[in-house]
């Protein structure tokens, strides 16, 4: 298990869709994100799911000229050309998280209900959990490297 802080990835449903099946293994960003190799990443799915879907780990963050990024990793982004220069207008750096052992929770976990365990807010875009976060969402990583029953693995 890595003592790296664990990641909350806020993710629109198709995109989150896409990593859960394994058609997209790189999660574009317009900020940097300081995280490493091996990073625990709970991926949290935006309206209209508002649910937890899924944990993965970060295989590594690359930072790329957009045009280099895109020749690149055009194959493993889930999105069109046009999609790729709209979401990066006006940045001159694109910041790519590749991701690996990605798992799908049996069933996601609505927002409402890590809301009933106290305050929770997920991030815009990204944030580190922190120890004010509900329990459920703190031990999701634990679960998924122990392979235990809520948490089933991609195949």
């Amino acid at each position: 298990m890595s003592t790296s802080r664990t990641l909350l990835l806020s993710l629109r449903p198709r995109f989150a869709d896409a990593i859960l099946s394994g058609t997209k293994t790189v999660e574009l960003r317009r900020r940097p994100v300081n995280a490493h190799s091996e990073t625990p990443i709970i991926l949290y799915a935006s309206s209209p799911t508002m649910a937890i879907v899924g944990t993965a780990r970060l295989r590594d963050v690359q930072t790329l000229d957009p045009s280099e990024a895109w020749r690149q990793y055009q194959a493993c982004l889930g999105l069109s050309r046009l999609e790729f220069d709209a979401y990066l207008d006006g940045n001159d750096r694109a910041h790519l998280l590749r991701l690996h052992r990605v798992c799908t929770l049996d069933e996601p976990l609505p927002l409402r209900r890590l809301r009933e365990e106290g305050r929770f807010q997920p991030p815009q875009s990204f944030r580190y959990l922190a120890e004010s976060d509900p329990h459920t969402l703190r031990t999701l990583i634990p679960a998924t490297t122990a392979r235990r029953v809520n948490v089933a693995p991609r195949q």
